[in-house]
């Protein structure tokens, strides 16, 4: 048994080291600005990604992930009597339909962060 005291008195130590040691790297990992020059770099494929759900959720019966493809199977489930899948579809459909003034939203904000990214001088070559 005295081995096992001082094998768990050594792992603690270890333990409370390795807790003790990592505070310090977490200070350091706080931002240091707000992103911009990473925003702007990443802005044609958010923006990409941003038109493409807009123009899924706002597309017809035959288009996987719209809104009036769910809204015809909830539709659909309350015409057979699904009383329960009515309700699941029907919930995710009320979600589903918040989804799009939310991205509308973002579309807008996008363009003007797409303005200030192109008003912002270049970065100097070699940089």
């Amino acid at each position: 048994m005295h081995i096992n005291r001082k094998a768990a008195a050594v792992g603690a130590l270890a333990l409370a080291g390795t807790l003790f040691g990592a505070v310090p790297a977490q200070a350091d990992s706080a931002p240091k600005g707000d992103g911009a020059k990473s925003v702007c770099k990443r802005l044609p494929k958010i923006q990409e990604r941003v038109d493409k759900a807009v123009e899924r959720l706002n597309g017809d019966a035959t288009v996987s992930g719209s809104v009036a493809r769910l809204q015809q199977r909830v539709t659909d489930a309350k015409t057979v009597g699904h009383t329960e899948i009515y309700t699941y579809l029907n919930d995710r459909l009320t979600f589903r339909k918040s989804l799009l003034p939310t991205l509308q939203t973002r579309q807008a904000d996008l363009k003007s962060v797409a303005t200030w990214c192109a008003a912002q001088p270049s970065p100097a070559a070699g940089k």
